[in-house]
């Protein structure tokens, strides 16, 4: 074992893509000490490891005192969303983190609702359409044939429309303006262009990676009890998965893909699972403590094999992506970059997993953006448990 590997193991994620820690042997059993003790923070400020916040300056330009206390108002906000849904009623128009006032933000038809949202610390913005209806429009959208360069489309909250990604170079051909017609005859709907198609991020086989399935590698998620999630174009059900060393790790219990693009190892062979996401030496090694899900606006990190440790934040929720093999749905759109052989790897907002990585577009030179299918969905799919600290 290299020192590279070593280290690895000492840190209880040898090979595990940046986000679940899986460790083959005896080197791994120090694993918990191995994570670097959490900064003391200041009064309400979120706790956070140095190596969180130095990629939060990095990849958000952000100084530690702006990460931290976003950190904390993102946690507040995180907390709010069911509240103030309830608070919001019929008239619910949608939520998301809003960086400049650091406030939960939410949408209302119906502006007598707006005293019971602020009571509750969120700021309120009075729309024209409820949350039900843009769900039912994008319900409609996700009826029609997608052509190929029609990338995503989603509902957003803080245009109150439903927002269709088309490829910028294809955007006047007739297929793509013949379902833009469409869409727009099923509800309000905002049509934006992106430059790229969206792929998925599994790569050939490369020596030293993480855990591949045949010529396939892909990167680990989150562990559960008995084994890890990842994407589920990495593998079909029953695929047997080795590691980064080439040593048995399990085998695909469940996958599905398209439709959904998640699945679940098993782990057995003298590998087990810790709640790490593993910086790479780019950032320390990140605990994972819950999986409450953080709302449009916020922060999330992402962890890979190939491109390592990136930051951003997320752009949507409940978006449909058209990949070449079929559209998937209910995913999470972000701004942080990833490359082939990240797919599968974590997405972690603060110390609560978010979902695993699926494809996008770009890359970590030129930048990009990423989608994940929301970690809750997995477990409850296939009756997990999440692994935490």
């Amino acid at each position: 074992m290299n020192a590279l590997r070593t280290s690895l193991a000492a840190a209880l994620v040898v090979g595990a893509w940046a986000t679940v820690g899986l460790a083959s042997g005896p080197a791994s059993a120090a694993t918990v000490d191995s994570v670097p003790a959490t900064p003391r923070s200041t009064a309400g400020e979120a706790p956070a490891s140095a190596g969180l916040l130095a990629a939060m300056r990095q990849d958000l330009g952000l100084t530690e005192s702006q990460a931290r206390a976003r950190l904390a108002a993102e946690k507040t906000a995180t907390a709010l969303q069911d509240k103030a849904r309830r608070a919001a009623g019929s008239s619910y128009a949608g939520s998301w983190f809003d960086p400049a006032t650091g406030r939960l933000a939410v949408a209302l038809t119906d502006g007598r609702r707006s005293a019971a949202v602020r009571a509750l610390g969120a700021s309120a913005r009075l729309v024209r359409h409820s949350a039900r209806q843009l769900d039912e429009t994008k319900a409609r959208i996700d009826g029609l044939a997608a052509p190929a360069g029609v990338s995503s489309w989603h509902v957003d909250p803080k245009v109150n429309r439903v927002v269709i990604d088309v490829v910028a170079s294809t955007a006047h051909d007739n297929d793509v303006r013949t379902f833009v017609d469409r869409a727009r005859r099923a509800g309000p709907v905002l049509v934006k262009q992106t430059p790229e198609g969206p792929r998925t991020f599994a790569a050939g086989t490369v020596g030293g990676d993480p855990y591949y399935t045949g010529n396939v590698r892909c990167s680990i998620g989150f562990s559960v009890h008995g084994g890890f999630v990842t994407a589920g174009h990495c593998g079909q059900t029953g695929a047997a998965v080795s590691g980064w060393d080439r040593s048995a790790i399990g085998n695909f219990q469940g996958s599905s893909f398209p439709g959904d693009d998640y699945a679940w190892v098993s782990v057995g062979n003298g590998w087990w699972t810790v709640p790490v996401v593993l910086g790479w030496g780019t950032v320390s090694d990140q605990l994972v403590r819950g999986s409450a899900e953080a709302p449009i606006g916020a922060s999330i990190c992402r962890s890979g094999s190939t491109s390592h440790w990136h930051c951003g934040n997320v752009l949507a929720t409940n978006e449909t992506v058209n990949y070449s093999q079929g559209a998937v749905h209910q995913m999470t759109k972000t701004s942080v970059c990833a490359e082939p052989g990240d797919s599968g790897g974590s997405f972690i907002s603060g110390d609560q997993a978010q979902g695993v990585t699926s494809g996008g577009w770009g890359n970590c030179t030129s930048g990009g953006e990423t989608w994940h299918q929301p970690i809750n969905e997995i477990l409850n799919r296939y009756g997990l448990t999440l692994h935490t600290a």
